[in-house]
């Protein structure tokens, strides 16, 4: 009994060990900046980073004279249609831990454990947002409309569309939100904070060389200014 106890000790400690060699290269791969040159020009096309405490995602307008939305994410997609709105939030991870966790209180340790060994199946996430306005869990960065190409192509590479090249809709938590089908394998190493930090390294906007938490994220944008007067 001893030795099963020492042993399962070990592997406590083993695991322990790991997590925080995880969490401290998080944290380094966070503080070293890609496209450390970059600088937000004078003028170009706002969007936003959006951060709900955990998962970090992108906010950007349905449509504008770069990029229209129309084909793939629609009104009749969502449960309720009327609720479809002039801006997008996406995001992208585990299906599962997606479609099974729908509130923190869902969470279920085995969801958890799961989508850190990772799986093929993923999804995109979808919120519509009407007139999003900067705060600190939504931070505004302006881009030029050659990044902001590049930012929605990397999205839309994302959707996995069927034979016919549709999107792929699954129902939602709510009546504003709607998930599809993605491609790319969801695991550790690229986590849903890694995406969004992906896609804006891909732009050439600064972020983190790995983000793979969502303060990751977040660090490399200003909250807005509060008067306080």
């Amino acid at each position: 009994m001893k030795k099963v106890l020492r042993g399962i000790g070990r592997m406590i400690s083993a695991l322990c060990l790991v997590l925080l060699g995880y969490v401290l290269a998080g944290i380094g791969g966070s503080i070293i900046p890609s496209n450390a040159g970059w600088q937000e020009p004078d003028s170009g096309i706002t969007l936003y980073v959006h951060d709900n405490g955990v998962h970090t995602g992108l906010v950007l307008p349905r449509r504008n004279q770069i990029a229209d939305w129309s084909d793939l994410v629609r009104p009749e997609h969502l449960t309720d249609p009327r609720y479809a709105s002039d801006h997008l939030l996406f995001g992208w991870g585990d299906r599962t831990f997606y479609l099974e966790t729908p509130t923190w209180g869902d969470l279920r340790p085995s969801t958890a454990f799961a989508a850190l060994f990772g799986s093929e199946a993923s999804l995109v996430h979808v919120d519509h947002i009407a007139a999003p306005q900067a705060a600190d869990d939504l931070r505004a960065i302006r881009v030029t409309p050659d990044q902001y190409r590049l930012i929605a192509a990397a999205i839309r590479g994302q959707f996995a569309l069927d034979d016919a090249g549709q999107s792929q809709p699954v129902t939602g938590y709510g009546r504003a939100d709607v998930f599809y089908e993605a491609r790319g394998r969801y695991n550790a190493f690229r986590t849903c904070n890694e995406w969004t930090g992906s896609v804006l390294r891909g732009a050439g906007v600064r972020v983190g060389a790995w983000t793979p938490f969502n303060f990751s994220v977040m660090r490399w944008f200003d909250s807005p200014q509060v008067d306080t007067r």
